[in-house]
């Protein structure tokens, strides 16, 4: 995983170098951001913010290790060549799927809505539109002020949450209602900025609309099966 992700980044840039082209945009991720156990949990995750790589590799979380690293590579070779780079860091992504199969991100949801999860677990993720990441990623290579990097999050909420929102929006299906783990405080979001993104004129989708079109993706590429008393016509939800 770490290899190819670091030597893909390289040789894009080398390309890109090679083509004198005007800008790259960098799709990066929120792996190359948070994790890190020594972070004080009242400070504000932000496009300072860098994952530990030794606490990466000590518990084996090879994927934040590969963005982390990757991303650093790409930064190296971007000033070693003059390349003119910006990079986004989205969280989760979801809405509506361009393939056929099923990605990881999306698997996230539908576990929730075949009955294949009986609980849900206590933590927090970060969500965003994939929409908005297509437009942020328009932004940053248009907009000729954009530097450095740019976390693309509309918000961070437990898991108790998406399952409220699902049930909400898509009561028909086995949805679950406990916890797996209920013996520890439920754990609390933490706190991020967008505000980088929202000074370039993006305005983010609110998540329930991110898992609604979620969900009615799935329905419409046949993941899913759609209840025969499904009412509800396609929706649009104000932040």
């Amino acid at each position: 995983m770490v290899e190819p992700a670091v030597t893909g980044a390289k040789n894009v840039i080398r390309a890109a170098a090679e083509a004198k082209v005007r800008r790259v945009v960098l799709t990066s991720s929120i792996g190359a951001v948070y994790m890190d156990p020594n972070r004080d949990p009242e400070k504000v995750v932000d496009e300072s913010c860098w994952s530990d790589l030794e606490f990466c590799k000590n518990t084996k979380n090879w994927y934040c290790y590969g963005k982390a690293v990757a991303e650093q590579a790409a930064w190296d070779m971007a000033a070693e060549l003059g390349v003119d780079m910006v990079v986004i860091n989205p969280v989760l992504v979801l809405g509506p799927l361009l393939q056929t199969t099923i990605n990881a991100s999306v698997l996230h949801i539908l576990k929730y809505l075949t009955g294949s999860a009986k609980t849900y677990a206590n933590s927090v993720q970060g969500y965003v539109h994939v929409k908005d990441v297509a437009l942020a990623q328009l932004l940053l290579f248009e907009t000729p002020v954009a530097s450095g990097r740019y976390l693309c999050v509309e918000s961070v909420i437990h898991r108790a949450e998406v399952v409220e929102i699902l049930a909400k929006f898509f009561p028909e299906y086995p949805i679950p209602t406990k916890c797996s783990d209920e013996k520890n405080p439920r754990r609390k979001p933490y706190e991020f900025s967008n505000q980088k993104l929202k000074d370039l004129g993006l305005e983010f989708t609110p998540v329930k609309q991110c898992l609604y079109d979620t969900v009615k993706s799935l329905q419409e590429k046949g993941h899913i099966p759609i209840p025969k008393q499904n009412n509800i016509e396609s929706i649009h939800i104000q932040s």
